[in-house]
Parts: structure tokens; sequence; C-alpha cells
């Protein structure tokens, strides 16, 4: 498989990066993380804006840094999307675009002017000034500068981040579109759990300066160790489903995975989109036996105790792991525990109500 494969080491007053990861070189790979973790500047050692005394990173087949070696930015053709968008107030929007590709061989450009402005919908914003686009256009017009140098990787720190959340809705479907029309792998830094659900299919999780998990969202938030990891907040399994029906009168949408069904708040998408689901630990309880047969929640599922753990963050509480075709986390008092004498391989129902889904 193509992949990065990163490790690096560099010691400032008061923080020390020290990580060591494999990334795949496919979709996007959130690089997430607290505010002073070492997210941007882990990004910035992969794009060669800092040298790391000690490092080492590996694109592909081609070396770009090792103890002997140090590829120049310039030479490994990586685009860049800062958070504000760092374009030209004396250029129009189609000037900025045209200066990203001017930056790029001739014999090496791949990506076109007219191919971004569809992809990015800029056609009506080519000939405004920078000062005469909004929030959001302008990230819009900084990607497609950055695409437009024809990279082999695209690094994108916070780009949504002094963006409100109208302009971020507004911006993230051009973004989920990147991967699917260019085939380009995205490095994308952001503390924000929302973008993470909607934009990667891999994680690297960066905690005081080292890498505390990686690999899948599936799979890094399938972990039991995840409490200790990040806010509590934002533990709880991520399902991907597929819209089946809606039901405008009562507010819910049906959306189906591995055979089975849940409802959620209505949706405003298509039959048949895909749809990726969070549901959170504190919000799933276990039940031992048959199902009330008259309940007020919507969503039971069969499921299989795969694994049980103290939680990381409250002694009083454990994390079990339950199989529903694929992991559901569940937080639940050490009481519940002892009392429905849970263990690995036993058969339980895992309930939620459609509200605790987002």
């Amino acid at each position: 498989m193509n992949q990065l494969d990163a490790k690096f080491q560099i010691e400032y007053p008061g923080f020390h990066l020290n990580v060591e990861c494999i990334m795949p070189l496919d979709g996007t790979v959130a690089i997430f993380g607290a505010s002073g973790s070492g997210k941007t500047t882990l990004l910035r050692c992969i794009a060669g804006l800092t040298r790391a005394p000690k490092g080492y990173l590996k694109f592909g087949k081609n070396i770009w840094q090792d103890e002997k070696n140090f590829l120049p930015i310039q030479k490994r053709r990586v685009g860049l999307v800062f958070q504000d968008a760092r374009l030209f107030p004396h250029l129009n929007a189609k000037q900025n675009l045209e200066y990203g590709m001017k930056r790029t061989q001739p014999s090496k450009r791949q990506i076109h002017v007219d191919q971004v402005v569809d992809l990015l919908g800029l056609d009506k914003l080519l000939d405004r000034r920078t000062q005469h686009l909004s929030g959001g256009e302008q990230q819009r017009v900084a990607i497609g500068r950055a695409l437009l140098t024809s990279p082999q990787l695209l690094l994108m720190d916070e780009p949504l981040a002094s963006l409100d959340q109208e302009r971020k809705k507004e911006i993230l479907p051009f973004i989920q579109r990147l991967n699917q029309d260019l085939q380009i792998p995205v490095l994308y830094v952001s503390h924000d759990l929302n973008e993470m659900l909607q934009l990667a299919n891999h994680m690297v999780l960066i905690k005081n300066g080292k890498v505390a998990a990686t690999g899948t969202i599936q799979e890094v938030f399938a972990r039991l160790d995840l409490p200790g990891l990040v806010e509590p907040n934002m533990v709880g399994a991520i399902l991907e489903t597929r819209v089946a029906e809606h039901e405008p009168e009562f507010g819910l949408t049906r959306v189906e995975f591995f055979g089975r069904s849940l409802f959620i708040p209505k949706q405003e998408m298509a039959v048949g989109s895909l749809l990726r689901v969070q549901i959170h630990a504190r919000d799933v309880s276990v039940v031992v036996g048959a199902p009330a047969a008259s309940s007020s929640v919507l969503n039971s599922l069969e499921a299989t105790v795969i694994e049980i753990e103290e939680s990381p963050i409250d002694q009083y509480a454990m994390e079990v792991k339950l199989d529903v075709g694929c992991p559901l986390l569940a937080m639940i008092t050490r009481k519940s525990f002892h009392e429905l004498n849970l263990h690995a391989g036993q058969k339980v129902h895992a309930h939620f109500k459609a509200v605790a889904l987002s």
C-alpha cells in the first residue's frame, strides 16, 4: 500500500514532539488533537517548512528526509492550505488561482483551472478581488490555488477554523469531493470532531507531542482507552450507514448498516446517500435478556460483548465494547456491570434513543 512513513523528534522550550506513524496515501487522514498537542508542528515537518534534527520521512518509495538528506519544500510537491486564506489582495480570484499553476512546470501540470473552477464552484467568483469574497469563498480559492500546483499531497492546517458554522457547511462538501474527483491524498489537521467525522477515513490522534492512537476512524473510536485520550463527550462508535427512508411526520430518518436499521433525526439527504453516524458511549444502555415489548427507545440492536475494561477517567464506570456488526461502545456504572454479570461472548441488547445520534 502506498503510504507516508514519518518519524520526527524536536525539542522546544516546554514542548517535545516525538512522533512515529505510518499514514495511508489514500483518502483523507485526520491529524487530530487538542490545541498545543503538536498537530501543526507535525504538518510543518511533513511539508518541509520545519526541519526536525532527528527526522525521517518517506513518501511512497521516495525519501524526503533522513540522516543525510532533506528535500526542500519546493521539491516535495505538496499543496498547502492554512487557517487564513493568504490570498494576494491585488489579484482577483482567477489570478490567484493562476499563480498556483504558474509555480508548477508545464510538464508536471496535471490539474487545470477549468477543472478546479468546476470542482470548487468558483465560476461566479473569478473576477472578484479578495476583499469582495466571503471567508468561505476565500478558502475555496485558496484550496484551488493549492490544487493548481498539481501536488502529490495536500496539507490542510485547520482550514475552517476561522469560519462560522454556516460557512463551514458551505465549504465541507467541496473538501469531500477532493479525493473522489482528483485522487489526491489529504492530511487534514483539526481539533473539530465534526469535521473529522465528515471528512476522514483514517486518523492520527496526537496528545502531548506523541501519537496516542492511529488507524481507521472506526478503529480509533472503538478503543476502550479512548476516554483517556479525548474529551469524554467525543467518545462513541462511528457507523457507516445508508439512508433507507424518511418519516417526515415524525421528524425521523431510517438508516441501514449490515442489514440492520436505526432511526436518527431527519436528515436532508436523498435516499441511498451514505451517512456516517456517531453513537455516544454514554447514551448506550446494555440490556440482558429480551428487550421490553413496549418502550420509548426506538433503537435496539442485538449485540455480543467483545471486551470490558475499567474506565480510564471514572473509577465508578466500566467501558464495554459490543459487536453489532461493527464495534459499539457503552459506558456503564460498576453497579450495572456487577448486577448484569457481563462477560466476553455474552449475548445482550444495546438500546439508545434516536436523539442520541449525530
